[in-house]
């Protein structure tokens, strides 16, 4: 065979191949939609259920169920987390990953209705979206899955349920406990206003509970025989206010008093306060967290009263790896988005009503954003899986354009059919992109080559958070 003839054989066997994916994946696309009421009851239950971080047992057990009745293996209560679990299919190299949150935030209640509307007996709602996150990460390994079944694909599957992103960091002790160590590339989404693909940033944090001690006393008969805990509370937020003048700009410093006494006529015994230090740099939020500390010290001395403090969690800032997101990008672009239904426009012009002016277009449900890199915003325990796994996500839009995460109307949007829509995007895009992964083995070897340039040689994992163990009443 001459060389001409070689180019020839090789365009059209490349030719051939990329019908063939291309194939596969909009069987995959029309499976999904064939699951879609099923994958939404599964979302809608969750949505409803609302449960809190390390407490959503009744949302973890219903995604392990939909798994198992599938056809994955299951490992329950990983890293002494009781709703944490693994679910894996197949066997062998190369061993891809999809992460799966399912924990709803405090103070959220909210009906699936375009006006501020809280659910009786509902304390907590899906501002986040993870209803959504969790159940179309599922879809995505189900039909990963079949399609591994039916083609007898080699390579092993895994989808990790991470509880408590929301302050509590799952996947920390997770990837602190080894479970990620034989993975070759992870995968995951999150909700959104706008469907994206792009490589992001994010925030490292480190976060504690400073808890002072004082002594009670009438506040107005004897309140020198008293040491306010909330005094020291309150000198401590003082000073770290004046330091954040002396912090690189990038810093973010904030808190809530979550306990400040009973009644104003008694000194205060007790007092609480939360805080939250973040930094593009994970290195920097743990420096900047230790002068926190030491004015906490201060305060306690200032006021005579005794503090001490447990540290919550601690994240990595995302390391973004450009080859994934190609990967993701690609086929984001290859399942597009969507349109408004008549009734889903008017619910989304009620929407916008709250949230003020210069709103993106409404059209941002169906278009991709364009591929660039993103700045450093929230933060997320999907960081810590980054340094240590080429990773890569994406979001979807299933809330109306404008909306910000942890609001009300992003509660709204999640419970009603905008974001069923924006979830069965996210599910077509991973599911299709894991196929990817699989066929095509050395876009992994690139990802792992991207990830170690940027980590570094000298890279050893240390979670940010030490050895405490999952602080699984946080949220009580």
């Amino acid at each position: 065979m001459n060389k001409l003839h070689c180019i020839v054989l090789t365009l059209v066997l490349t030719c051939f191949g990329v019908l063939s994916a291309q194939n596969t994946k909009e069987k995959m696309i029309q499976e999904i939609d064939a699951n879609a009421s099923s994958y939404w009851n599964v979302a809608k239950d969750i949505w409803t259920f609302a449960e809190l971080g390390y407490q959503e047992e009744r949302s973890s057990a219903l995604l392990q169920k939909t798994l198992k009745d599938a056809g994955f293996d299951l490992k329950v209560g990983v890293a002494d987390i009781p709703t944490a679990f693994i679910a894996e299919y197949g066997s062998g190299e190369p061993v891809i990953a999809l992460l799966a949150e399912f924990d709803a935030l405090p103070g959220l209640s909210q009906d699936s209705i375009p006006v501020r509307a809280k659910i009786m007996g509902k304390a907590s709602g899906h501002a986040c979206g993870h209803h959504l996150f969790g159940t179309a990460s599922v879809a995505a390994a189900i039909t990963l899955k079949n399609w591994m079944a039916s083609s007898q694909s080699q390579g092993t599957l895994r989808l990790y349920g991470t509880p408590a992103e929301e302050g509590g960091a799952g996947k920390v002790y997770m990837v602190r406990d080894g479970l990620f160590d034989d993975v070759d590339a992870v995968l995951h989404w999150h909700p959104g206003d706008r469907n994206s693909a792009s490589p992001s940033n994010s925030l490292a944090n480190k976060s504690g509970k400073f808890r002072f001690y004082g002594k009670s006393a009438h506040a107005a008969a004897a309140p020198h025989r008293g040491r306010s805990a909330l005094d020291g509370v309150e000198a401590m937020n003082y000073m770290v206010n004046l330091m954040r003048e002396h912090v690189p700009q990038e810093t973010r410093m904030h808190y809530v008093i979550t306990k400040g006494g009973d009644a104003p006529n008694i000194v205060p015994e007790f007092a609480e306060v939360y805080y939250y230090i973040r930094h593009p740099q994970a290195a920097q939020s743990g420096a900047i967290f230790d002068r926190v500390v030491e004015a906490a010290k201060g305060a306690a001395m200032g006021t005579g009263t005794r503090m001490e403090f447990e540290v919550i969690h601690g994240l990595y800032n995302l390391l973004p790896n450009k080859t994934l997101a190609k990967v993701v990008y690609e086929n984001l672009n290859l399942v597009g988005g969507y349109t408004f239904s008549a009734e889903e426009e008017a619910f989304a012009h009620k929407i916008r009503e709250s949230l003020g002016d210069n709103l993106p277009d409404l059209t941002f449900t169906n278009e991709v954003q364009p591929f660039v890199e993103r700045p450093a915003g929230g933060s997320t325990d999907v960081g810590d899986v980054s340094w240590v796994v080429p990773t890569a996500g994406m979001s979807s839009a299933t809330w109306v354009p404008g909306t910000p995460a942890h609001s009300w109307q992003a509660v709204a949007s999640g419970g009603m059919s905008i974001g069923m829509k924006g979830m069965l995007v996210a599910a077509k895009t991973l599911a299709a992109s894991g196929l990817d992964l699989f066929q095509n083995p050395q876009v992994i070897k690139t990802a792992e080559k991207e990830r170690r340039e940027k980590a570094g040689d000298d890279f050893i994992y240390k979670a940010l958070l030490g050895d405490r163990k999952p602080p699984l009443d946080y949220r009580n």
